[in-house]
């Protein structure tokens, strides 16, 4: 079992502590999204400048970087816009050569009012300019269950349209469940042999937050973490099981120090579980 961590989760921390807190928490990578306070990470020295320097930490530790996080959105129907995506993904993509990272996250995005299918088309279309940039780096784009883009049958139907090798799915255990009361064994049976990649999270229904929900740490939630663990050993999965903990987001939530901590202990016991 891989463990990864995406930076969303430590928003505070600097390379040096990312690196050595991988280590002692029983990391295999991490998941860069977001480097103190930058989101778009091409952009420091840490990635363009000084990236030797940054390479050999993650070589001396041992340490992959499995996935660029991207804010890229796959729903746009301006052209400047589109631009702008499509020159994200190029730096991501030479960041991924230099990591041997196969993989760059991009969002669905939010849809407003624009119906379904013309949605579909405009994802179609912005996606084959962003594929040919995916083919010639030889690195996959991870669409998100996530947004307006969380259903299973939304995330098939771009699938069926891209019909590419450069095309995965990213399973965010959590929001099919939690947002659009999507089971697990649906997910699976409908996108499994396009998931490439997972994300994971725990939370509980609450009034007391505008999403109607609370995050909190792994197993005291009631996602049905175990069960979805079983679904993917069961068929074969071998990607990452990465901690998205989103600290920059709900900045109430336990420090990374408790939560990667606990993440790793949590998700060695469920896979304990799961063989016996």
């Amino acid at each position: 079992m891989k463990l990864a961590f995406t930076t969303l989760g430590c928003p505070k921390w600097d390379l040096e502590t990312i690196v050595s807190k991988a280590v002692e928490y029983g990391y295999d990578g991490v998941d860069f999204r977001g480097y103190l306070g930058e989101m778009e990470i091409y952009r420091l020295p840490e990635f363009s400048t000084d990236i030797e320097n940054t390479k050999k930490k993650f070589k001396d530790a041992s340490l992959e970087i499995p996935c660029f996080s991207s804010s890229i959105r796959l729903f746009t129907t301006s052209e400047a816009e589109l631009e702008g995506f499509l020159d994200e993904l190029n730096q991501y993509a030479l960041l991924c050569k230099e990591f041997n990272t196969p993989y760059i996250r991009v969002f669905g995005g939010k849809i407003e009012d624009t119906p379904r299918q013309d949605a579909i088309n405009i994802v179609a279309d912005n996606l084959r300019k962003m594929l040919k940039i995916a083919e010639e780096y030889q690195v996959s784009l991870l669409l998100e269950t996530h947004d307006d883009w969380t259903n299973c049958e939304y995330v098939e139907e771009v699938l069926k349209q891209a019909k590419s090798n450069y095309f995965h799915v990213l399973w965010d255990v959590h929001h099919p469940y939690r947002t659009v009361n999507e089971s697990p064994e649906l997910t699976w049976k409908t996108l499994g042999k396009s998931i490439k990649y997972t994300h994971w999270k725990d939370s509980y229904i609450t009034d007391d937050t505008k999403r109607g929900y609370q995050l909190c740490l792994l197993g005291e939630g009631d996602i049905p973490l175990e069960r979805m663990y079983r679904i993917l050993k069961d068929k074969g999965y071998s990607g990452y099981f990465t901690l998205e903990w989103e600290k920059k987001w709900w900045p109430d939530i336990e420090e990374p120090e408790i939560a990667f901590r606990q993440y790793t202990t949590f998700m060695n016991t469920v896979a304990g579980e799961a063989v016996k």
